[in-house]
């Protein structure tokens, strides 16, 4: 088959790349069809071609209003030219994101398979009309991946057909090497706990939580990732704080030195970071919300109620305290990277999807 991978913004290179990677091992015919990682670099492709067609004339700092205003100028004419063009490339067209959902569903090629992947099944902060431009989008491709069970419910509640939905887990990053550590931890003795939360900082993943239910602990509190939200200006003793981007590198070094890696949302799907951690066998903390308790059931991760610094303080307290029980869960963590959340096993459950949309099942 001839598949095309698309997210215009690139928004999830990893994801992309681990996909990608999974289903030319199967001997498909794989593109990727992107823009360039704005924040650093990104994995190189293996055994698939990369054509970086959108956005190429936005300029402005990442994440600024300026490139966004030009991106979105881009976006129109982009899409209609990929549109046109895809049905003579590609037998199936994937899109991994699809960010302008009110413009997006006029701009679907017509004539090939479309699927779109659920990585955020609703938009958490939706504009007027976004929720309604979403449903119509989530109708007008033909097949729909989400994440989890969880997810599937969702979009059952939100009125798509079950049938049109199939739930393939996301894949853990078991490629990530651990490079140096982010220079603003300077330095920390080996025996030291190290609980880490990293990844995009927003306010439904519950920093505020955490740092409430950060006291009284042994070690310390590392908070890695670029905020999309005020910090507070004061931080409880023995939490350090990287407010930015970091590299694949550092960001594997942070998950590894991790006794523990904590992500304590108010509510999810499912979490690249997660994945993330379970491929470098990291025992995890997890809210009881979305998708997660689907992953906590491999024994990779304990659960705890969301919103709640207390109950977050105790587990957090009583796994620090019990080093069989976070080496359990980190044997657990590598079993399940290996086995139900292989990008192979995931590669093959999307190649069933498309042989499907294609009559070949």
């Amino acid at each position: 088959m001839r598949i095309d991978l698309v997210d215009p913004s690139a928004f999830t290179p990893p994801y992309d790349h681990a996909l990608a990677s999974a289903l030319a091992r199967a001997g498909e015919d794989v593109r990727l069809v992107t823009s360039r990682f704005a924040y650093g670099d990104v994995p190189p492709a293996a055994g698939y071609a990369v054509d970086e067609r959108f956005y190429r004339l936005a300029v402005g700092a990442p994440g600024s209003r300026a490139r966004r205003a030009a991106k979105l100028a881009e976006h129109v004419p982009e899409m209609v030219a990929y549109a046109r063009a895809a049905p003579r490339r590609a037998d199936v067209v994937h899109f991994q994101w699809l960010t302008v959902q009110p413009l997006d569903v006029h701009l679907l090629p017509r004539g090939v398979p479309t699927v779109l992947t659920a990585h955020d099944v609703l938009p958490r902060e939706p504009r007027p009309g976004q929720l309604k431009a979403q449903r119509r989008l989530y109708e007008r491709v033909d097949h729909v991946v989400v994440h989890s069970a969880h997810g599937a419910a969702r979009l059952a509640a939100f009125g798509l057909d079950p049938a049109k939905v199939t739930v393939i887990p996301h894949g853990a990053f078991t490629h990530l090497e651990p490079g140096a550590l982010p220079p603003e931890l300077g330095e920390t003795d080996p025996a030291t706990p190290v609980v880490a939360l990293p990844g995009l900082l927003r306010p439904y993943k519950g920093l505020d939580v955490l740092l409430d239910a950060w006291h009284d602990l042994p070690g310390e509190l590392w908070i890695v990732g670029m905020p999309r939200m005020p910090l507070p200006t004061t931080l409880p003793p023995g939490v350090r704080l990287v407010p930015r981007f970091v590299s694949d590198g550092e960001l594997a070094a942070v998950l590894a030195r991790a006794d523990l890696v904590t992500l304590p949302y108010r509510e999810i799907d499912q979490s690249g970071v997660l994945y993330a951690a379970l491929g470098l066998g990291r025992p995890l903390l997890l809210s009881a919300v979305g998708g997660f308790p689907e992953v906590a059931a491999t024994g990779a991760a304990e659960l705890v109620a969301p919103g709640d610094p207390a109950a977050l303080h105790d587990a957090l307290a009583r796994l620090l305290a019990d080093p069989a029980r976070r080496a359990a869960m980190a044997a657990a963590a590598v079993g399940a990277a290996r086995e139900t959340y292989s990008w192979d096993a995931v590669a093959a459950a999307h190649r069933a999807v498309y042989a499907r949309l294609l009559g070949r099942a």
